[in-house]
């Protein structure tokens, strides 16, 4: 907690640190995060492994509805975004009460929102598989794995509001560890409601291992009970122990409009962004769809396996929203920018090394995810094209991480708009008939790549600075 506090200190005495110790503030609230995403990354593999070893439909029959999953937890985070910014700043402006005032407002949204996305979705489980054109042998597990996680959407919410708001309170370090504890539940409950009970070997020593057989239900499941228990640890760190948000008798929980519109304004463009980027996903799935099993599975590994090679670029991203947020609430345009640009600079270096090694290693890769060799050999082949696109990538993540903490969601969503469906869908659509999977692939390496011109010219251009600070009440810009 020591390095977050000197940071606010210098923010405080309005000092401008070497460019050395920015580099190290930044390095240091990264590697929390990027421990988590790695984490996270890592029981991806494994639930992917896990649910590749019952065949390709059953990869299938998941990745048939994982852009949908994705879509619903988008709108979850950025909704937690537009208060979680307002913390950040609040925390820069050393405006602690008003900070603790907005997580309490955060706590009404996530209850009201999470509760209407878990209806939504369990609603339309049973119809989506059928709309995304899935086959008639994986539609049956596809709305069952779908129901199950959007029953878990409120808890879902919960754990990223809780962790967002520690986050970019400056605590980085408790929302990694937990996020790492709920990658090693998920691993635990997936074992025993995926697999049926069996015998194992253990240093000469046979043991029966409990287990309820339910396939990829039992997947869904796992995930759920995970995210449960987790989203509770996090609301005690959040609500009780942290020295920022502890609540107490003093809070308010009048709703206050000026929270919520200025919420909406980050969230808003946020969310529509989330829409753009998964319901392009979506659109993708259903190119994909027709052309068979074995590219589904495939295709699903693939963005499986990808993001071990992005997961940086987010832990980054995150540490350069609250980097630039507390910047900015203490009106410090100067670190601000500093910060932005060296956290996109580290996120470029950093996975562009991850995409080589995403390059030489995509056959051992899926060697460990699926025993089909077709679904291995295509998958591997799909992912050494993506792995060009990393550098400008991790500028476009780590960029959107920065613009965030100065709460400019509006333009970095128009971006994606014109990115997703101008270049990513449109060519995928007409090379996808021609080349199979090859082609979808290609198209998603050609829009990162734009998708990252244009963010980094929207980093350059600067505008972002000059954005109204979201935080009322705190000092201007410098």
């Amino acid at each position: 907690m020591a390095k977050e506090l000197s940071m606010l200190q210098y923010l405080c005495d309005g000092q401008l640190p070497s460019r050395r110790r920015q580099l190290q503030m930044v390095v240091s609230l990264s590697v929390p995060a990027v421990l988590a995403q790695l984490s996270t990354t890592i029981m991806q593999y494994i639930d992917a492994a896990m649910v590749g070893s019952l065949g390709a439909n059953a990869s299938a029959s998941i990745g048939l509805v994982s852009s949908s999953t994705w879509l619903l937890g988008g709108w979850c985070t950025a909704a937690v975004t537009g208060f979680s910014v307002q913390v950040a700043q609040f925390s820069g402006a050393g405006e602690r009460e008003k900070g603790r005032a907005v997580f309490c407002q955060s706590i009404i949204m996530a209850a009201v929102l999470g509760l209407t996305l878990a209806l939504i979705g369990t609603g339309v489980s049973s119809f989506l598989p059928g709309w995304l054109g899935g086959k008639a042998e994986i539609c049956g597990d596809a709305s069952s794995y779908f129901f199950i996680l959007c029953c878990a959407l409120p808890s879902l919410q919960f754990r990223q509001l809780a962790g967002g708001m520690l986050q970019c309170s400056g605590d980085i370090k408790t929302p990694s560890v937990l996020n790492i504890l709920m990658c090693g539940l998920d691993v635990l409950f997936n074992s025993l409601l995926i697999f049926p009970a069996r015998h194992c070997a253990l240093f000469g020593w046979r043991f029966l291992v409990p287990g309820a057989g339910l396939g990829v239900k039992g997947a869904a499941l796992g995930t759920a009970l995970a995210d449960v228990v987790t989203a509770c640890l996090m609301l005690y760190a959040a609500c009780i122990r942290s020295e920022h948000l502890r609540l107490d008798r003093s809070c308010s929980w009048k709703p206050d409009p000026l929270c919520w519109k200025t919420a909406a304004r980050v969230s808003v463009p946020l969310a529509f962004e989330h829409f753009i980027l998964c319901s392009a996903q979506i659109a993708a799935t259903h190119i994909v769809a027709p052309l068979g099993t074995v590219a589904i599975a495939a295709n699903s590994l693939a963005v499986t396996a990808e993001s071990l090679c992005y997961m940086p670029g987010g832990g980054i991203g995150t540490a350069a929203t609250t980097l630039v947020g507390q910047s900015l609430g203490a009106g410090r345009r100067d670190m601000a920018r500093r910060f932005a640009r060296l956290s996109v600079l580290l996120g470029v270096s950093v996975m562009t090394v991850t995409g080589l090694l995403m390059f030489l290693l995509a056959p051992y890769i899926f060697t460990m995810l699926t025993p089909d060799p077709e679904v291995r050999l295509l998958g591997a082949r799909v992912l050494r094209i993506e792995a060009f696109a990393e550098p400008l990538f991790a500028a476009s993540i780590v960029t959107a991480g920065a613009l965030r903490g100065a709460g400019d969601t509006k333009i970095p969503s128009l971006l994606n708009f014109f990115s997703m469906w101008g270049v990513r869908i449109t060519t995928a659509s007409f090379l996808a008939p021609r080349i199979g999977l090859y082609g979808v692939w290609i198209a998603m390496c050609a829009e990162l790549c734009i998708r990252g011109v244009l963010f980094l010219i929207r980093l350059l251009r600067e505008k972002w600075l000059d954005q109204i600070l979201i935080a009322e009440g705190i000092s201007k810009n410098k």
